[in-house]
C-alpha cells in the first residue's frame, strides 16, 4: 500500500488534546496523521473490531489482505486521521481509539472516484468536487464514545480543510439495521423535514432502503432527537445536512444517509471553537 502524494503529514504534526480520564488512568489523546503503512494497518485493525466484530459487516477485503483488517480499494489514495491514547510521558505508540479516513479532490480522481459513488448517484454535487473531500470509515473504540475521540478527529479534520483550502465535506453516516430498518425509517422522515439539503444537491441510492409509503413517523422531536446516533447528531449540530434518502447497504447491514458539510454553513460556535473565529 503506497500512502498518497498528498498526504497532509508532511506539513501537520502530531497535536495533543486535553486529558482524558479513563477507568485505567489519565491520559492525553494524541492525534495524527498515518505516516507509513503499519499507521494504516492499526486503522484498518480497529475498522474490523468495530464493523466485523461489533456490527456483524461481511466484509469482502482483496484476496492479498491480512487476516483481521478492514481494507478495500480506496484505502490506499487516502488519508488516515489517527487518534490515539498515551500516557503522559511523551509515548506515541499508544492504543488507536479513533480513526476517520479522508479522501480528497485530486486522490479522488486517481480513485476513479469516491466511496459514496457506490451507493448514490452523486452527479448533482459535480460542481462542489474540485473543492471537496469525502470522509468515511469513521469509527471510535467502544469504550471512548463519551465525545472526546470525536471532538479531537473534528478539529484535525477542520485544520485539514483549511489548510487545504478545500470548502465542504461529504459522506455517508450509517445506522445499524440490527433491530430491524425502523429506527432508520424514523430518523429519515424526522430530520426530512428540517435537515434536507436544497433540491440541486441531493442525490438518489443505487438500492435504496424500503420506505414505507406514508408517514409512520411515531416519534416526538425529543424522542427523535434521544434516538439518532451520536454521530449523526453531532453532524447535525455542525450544519451538515441530509442530501437524499437513505441507500441499503447490505454488506455492513445499515442504511447509510448521505450528508454533506460546507464550512460557509457550519453553525457559528462550532467555527469559533475550530477556526478560532
Amino acid at each position: 500500500m503506497n500512502l498518497p502524494a498528498a498526504s497532509p503529514t508532511a506539513v501537520q504534526p502530531a497535536r495533543h488534546f486535553p486529558e482524558l480520564t479513563t477507568h485505567h488512568a489519565p491520559h492525553r489523546l494524541l492525534v495524527q496523521w498515518a505516516r507509513c503503512e503499519e499507521d494504516v494497518r492499526l486503522a484498518q485493525r480497529l475498522r474490523y473490531r468495530v464493523f466485523s466484530q461489533e456490527m456483524g459487516a461481511r466484509l469482502t477485503p482483496p484476496q492479498a489482505a491480512m487476516p483481521g483488517l478492514d481494507v478495500d480499494a480506496f484505502d490506499p489514495f487516502c488519508d488516515h486521521l489517527l487518534v490515539k491514547l498515551t500516557a503522559f510521558d511523551g509515548d506515541e505508540d499508544g492504543e488507536l481509539v479513533g480513526t476517520y479516513r479522508v479522501l480528497p479532490p485530486g486522490a479522488a480522481r486517481r480513485a476513479g472516484g469516491l466511496y459514496i459513488g457506490t451507493e448514490f448517484d452523486i452527479s448533482p454535487l459535480a460542481a462542489l468536487r474540485p473543492t471537496a473531500v469525502e470522509l468515511g470509515r469513521s469509527c471510535v473504540h467502544p469504550e471512548f464514545r463519551s465525545g472526546g475521540v470525536i471532538l479531537a478527529l473534528w478539529a484535525a479534520l477542520c485544520d485539514y480543510m483549511f489548510l487545504h483550502n478545500l470548502q465542504t465535506m461529504i459522506g455517508c453516516a450509517s445506522i445499524g439495521l440490527k433491530d430491524g430498518p425502523q429506527p432508520a425509517v424514523r430518523l429519515w422522515q424526522g430530520l426530512r423535514t428540517s435537515h434536507l439539503a436544497d433540491p440541486q444537491w441531493q442525490v438518489r441510492p443505487w438500492k435504496p432502503l424500503p420506505l414505507p409509503m406514508t408517514g409512520g413517523l411515531e416519534n416526538d422531536d425529543g424522542d427523535l432527537r434521544a434516538s439518532t446516533p451520536p454521530l449523526i447528531r453531532g453532524y447535525l449540530r455542525c450544519g451538515a445536512r441530509l442530501l437524499g434518502p437513505p441507500a441499503l447497504d447490505s454488506a455492513f447491514n445499515t442504511a447509510d444517509l448521505p450528508m454533506m458539510l460546507r464550512i460557509e454553513d457550519l453553525a457559528p460556535r462550532y467555527r469559533k471553537h475550530f477556526f478560532g473565529h
